[in-house]
């Protein structure tokens, strides 16, 4: 197939929030690209390390290429991975972009990961038809293996197109580290929910934008993913530290499985938290926490926001 997309314009856009020198990394990253973004997309989350500053000298110095222009999105509060992504996948729309190349500001993409990503889209295009919502990349730990948290899921045939000697498989959900989205996506599925603030929003955004056509993961477009320790999670992991998480989670994933699915597999859903607490001895009063959120999903049902539609000055 012809190149997609010569002309072709993507936005790489980085959501953060104190993890200022993660960011620094991240932007590093960014300039070794061998195909770089045509422009960049940086959502501050209301950070309070100092990234503030950083951004206004980062902007004052910007080195990228003539070609390459800087956005800096600062919101107000803040938004959450979510929100951000919400902002930022906006912030590329309406700024003319074709593709929206998001990842967070711990994932730090190897310098052929985007010319990569971007040729695995255009061959899956050419087998498959252009319905493909995303391409996303391999997520690796730090270490070189695998990232336990950033495991898309993949379809039936997923070796689909490996049988045809690409290195690209099928999948139909991913997390947002390093994922490739075209504009009509956005146009014709809207954005992620804003609302979820933190969790299960990747999952719930991806399998939306599935539902004509499965995504693709590109094998040799890999991003390493800084995120201290390389594990899964599940329900029975829950401490006083991290319950805060986890009631999103609870509250996210049960909306989505009781609105969206239906109510047995949102008391599916419910059984596995009940269980994955037990199991992993969740003090009782955490457990009442994230009980509360579980019945929280049957009023929290948020409504797709897209794009092109102007943000009203009452949401926010």
């Amino acid at each position: 197939m012809e190149p997609l997309m010569q002309n072709t314009k993507i936005a790489a856009v980085v959501v953060t929030f104190n993890r200022l020198e993660k960011l620094k990394k991240v932007l590093s990253s960014l300039e070794a690209q061998t195909r770089l973004p045509d422009q960049l997309v940086i959502v501050n989350n209301a950070a309070t390390d100092g990234t503030d500053s950083f951004l206004k000298e980062y902007a004052a110095n910007f080195k990228y290429s003539d070609s390459v222009q800087l956005d800096i999105v600062t919101l107000e509060k803040n938004e959450g991975g979510a929100g951000g992504f919400s902002a930022g996948m906006r912030r590329a729309y309406e700024i003319g972009c074709d593709y929206a190349w998001i990842f967070d500001d711990d994932g730090y993409p190897e310098p052929d990961a985007l010319d990569k990503l971007f040729k695995g889209y255009g061959d899956a295009v050419a087998e498959l038809g252009p319905d493909v919502p995303f391409a996303c990349s391999l997520v690796k730990f730090i270490d070189g293996t695998i990232s336990e948290m950033n495991n898309p899921i993949p379809t039936w045939d997923w070796g689909r197109l490996k049988a045809k000697g690409l290195d690209i498989v099928l999948v139909s959900r991913c997390s947002f580290v390093s994922v490739l989205i075209p504009r009509w996506v956005m146009e014709a599925f809207g954005l992620p929910y804003k609302e979820y603030f933190i969790w299960f929003d990747d999952a719930e955004y991806t399998l939306r934008i599935t539902r004509a056509c499965p995504g693709v993961q590109v094998l040799d477009s890999v991003v390493l993913h800084d995120m201290g320790v390389n594990r899964g999670v599940n329900f029975g992991m829950i401490n006083e530290k991290n319950v805060w998480k986890f009631l999103y989670g609870a509250r996210n994933e049960a909306s989505y499985h009781l609105h969206h699915e239906g109510l047995y597999p949102y008391l599916r859903f419910c059984a596995m938290v009940r269980n994955n607490m037990r199991q992993g001895n969740v003090d009782k009063k955490l457990q009442r926490q994230v009980y509360g959120k579980l019945l929280e999903a049957r009023s929290f049902n948020p409504q797709i926001d897209f794009p092109q539609t102007p943000i009203s000055k009452s949401a926010h």
